[in-house]
């Protein structure tokens, strides 16, 4: 979070996650938001009436898993570290 100088003077703030970081936070925020968006609709309007559309292959596989996608990159861009360097 702060670094002392070297001097033992006044700590630097340092943010904790780089653009980088917000990059990949912003690409798994849109793959879940297209994940229930996908997901949504599907109903009917008179309750008597069964509509098949439900469990069609876009709510039942697509959203899922696009939700899912959008999970694991919101964990690899927690725990990204952009400050690494690269030993080649």
């Amino acid at each position: 979070m702060s670094k002392k100088n070297k001097n033992g003077q006044k700590p630097t703030k340092e943010f904790v996650f780089q653009k980088k970081n917000y990059l990949f936070l912003f690409i798994g925020i849109a793959f879940i938001a297209l994940g229930f968006i996908l997901m949504s609709g599907g109903g009917s309007d008179d309750p008597e009436v069964f509509n098949p559309e439900i469990y069609n292959f876009r709510r039942i596989r697509l959203a899922p898993t696009l939700i899912l996608i959008g999970l694991g990159i919101q964990v690899y861009a927690i725990l990204l570290n952009p400050h690494k360097k690269n030993k080649e």
